[in-house]
């Protein structure tokens, strides 16, 4: 199975790639994108209805544009990440303005496997949920955290 944290950084390095990022914080931008997108899905998992919410949002019966999902990682990217850098409004814009690409090009890996493939929506759901074992949003809070500590 596909790790869902290696799909959300393939989507984001294949979004980010027509944005020029300084060189100096690239690293720091999409791995910021990533735990955002990351952090927001775990966190909509956690709550009531969050399930059939990321369902419809990775099924592509609701669009990522306006995706409570996707407002949300805006938001953690935004708060975690970008009021840090300085990179500048145009910038933060192209930066934050990818996120409804990658939620859509999650939607369009899950929606292309027809059974057979790496990626599994239902394991997808319940690893968002913990119930593998993993620990994913106290992953994403510490990377998050981490980012900025010297």
């Amino acid at each position: 199975m596909a790790n869902i944290s290696d799909l959300i950084l393939q989507q984001v390095k294949k979004a980010a790639g027509n944005v020029e990022i300084p060189s100096n914080v690239q690293n720091t931008v999409l791995n910021g994108l990533s735990e955002s997108i990351l952090g927001s899905l775990t966190q909509t998992a956690a709550k009531a209805g969050g399930i059939e919410q990321i369902k419809s949002l990775l099924t592509g019966q609701s669009n990522a544009a306006s995706s409570p999902i996707t407002a949300l990682a805006g938001k953690l990217f935004t708060g975690n990440i970008l009021s840090k850098l300085n990179l500048g409004n145009l910038l933060n814009s192209k930066l934050t303005g990818l996120i409804p690409t990658v939620m859509g090009g999650l939607s369009n890996i899950i929606k292309d496997q027809d059974g057979d493939g790496d990626v599994d929506l239902n394991d997808i759901l319940l690893t968002l949920k913990g119930g593998k074992g993993n620990s994913i949003l106290g992953a994403a809070t510490s990377i998050l955290g981490g980012l900025f500590k010297k």
